[in-house]
């Protein structure tokens, strides 16, 4: 009985320990995608363009030239009709890959993986994606 109460404290103590910096680097990621999703949902463009990076803008160097780069080649992107995160990886501690298992507006799925860095304020701005058919099953 002591061992199961050790455990039990064991369990207790460490769901009690903040999460490992980079579980929280990669939730802060997540937020930044999870925010232009709803941003374009919400038709904001000037929102949806805030979380692109310097090299995004350097391409696309105003709102409305970024949003037909999105409507043009990632309207799965654009109007998800649902999406989960899936895996992710901190290539760096200013670098993240992430994983998005999304159903388009066309009802198929695809796999869209971002790319994040961290800017010099700590904030994390989305650098690229790409995004590909999947040979997932929606439901």
């Amino acid at each position: 009985m002591p061992r199961l109460i050790a455990v039990a404290a064991l369990g207790a103590f460490l769901a009690s320990v903040p999460a490992q910096a980079g579980e929280a680097e990669v939730k802060a990621a997540q937020g930044v995608i999870q925010n232009q999703f709803e941003a374009f949902l919400a038709d904001d463009a000037a929102r949806a363009y805030s979380f692109a990076a310097p090299n995004i803008k350097r391409y696309f160097p105003t709102e409305q030239s970024f949003m037909s780069m999105v409507e043009s080649g990632y309207m799965p992107v654009r109007r998800p009709q649902s999406y989960a995160f899936g895996k992710s990886q901190e290539t760096s501690s200013t670098a993240i890959i992430q994983q998005v298992l999304l159903v388009g507006p066309d009802g198929k799925t695809y796999e869209a993986v971002y790319t994040l860095e961290m800017q010099p304020d700590g904030s994390w701005l989305i650098t690229g994606v790409s995004m590909r058919a999947s040979n997932a099953l929606s439901t």
